[in-house]
């Protein structure tokens, strides 16, 4: 029986020469991971949020839900965001889910998890650097976010009053106003990233603007 030959095989020429059939390029598509990284920002904001705000008490069941839906859905989100070429989404998701796996770490530390000898040197300035440092890097991203959309805007400028508040709160300098500060931002990151999660599916799923997320500021993109 004979075979006929592959098309990806070299053919002959009739002056005998090889010809080369031209490569087709592959386009792989993969969905867009903002909504689910949008989501878990929401929900562990959501629930942190109100144990700031003194509606819950404790840290036990804020810890799963910082490290499930803060760390790994946003980790899941910037990981994906990385083949789409999308260097600022892939750094902001990545950035926020180790900061989430940070701060379930030491919570746990602070319960006493891993025994009272670290949980009784616990110095909450230290963190305070940790949130100086992650105040800076949001208002660099926040820059970036002028350039994407405005909920996007809105959520980085949260999470900047967020991190203000944090810093001051883990210094010491006045906390009690600094905390609450927080505590609202934090409150108000879960609901527009809700919007945005929402409005990231239905946008895509309808294929049309059913949920407006705001034109980009274009002040340093033309």
């Amino acid at each position: 029986m004979s075979s006929q030959p592959s098309s990806s095989r070299s053919a002959k020429t009739a002056d005998g020469t090889n010809h080369h059939p031209a490569a087709q390029p592959v386009k792989i598509v993969t969905a867009d991971p903002g909504a689910i990284g949008l989501f878990g920002l929401a929900i562990v904001t959501l629930v942190a949020s109100s144990q700031k705000l003194e509606i819950t008490s404790g840290l036990s069941y804020v810890i799963p839900w910082a490290v499930f839906l803060g760390a790994f859905a946003q980790l899941f989100a910037s990981i994906q965001d990385a083949k789409h070429n999308n260097t600022f989404g892939m750094t902001a998701f990545a950035a926020y889910a180790f900061f989430w796996f940070g701060m379930a770490g030491s919570w746990l530390i602070k319960l006493g998890v891993f025994g009272t000898a670290l949980a009784e040197a616990v110095d909450p300035k230290q963190l305070g650097f940790v949130f100086l440092g992650y105040l800076v890097f949001t208002l660099f991203m926040t820059l970036g976010a002028t350039e994407a959309n405005k909920v996007l805007l809105l959520i980085f400028a949260l999470i900047d009053l967020l991190f203000l508040g944090l810093t001051f709160d883990s210094f010491g300098i006045a906390a009690e106003a600094f905390h609450k500060l927080a505590a609202i931002s934090e409150l108000c990151i879960g609901i527009v990233s809700l919007y945005g999660c929402g409005a990231s599916v239905l946008n895509a799923h309808f294929g049309r603007v059913f949920l407006p997320m705001g034109a980009p500021l274009r002040i340093f993109k033309k």
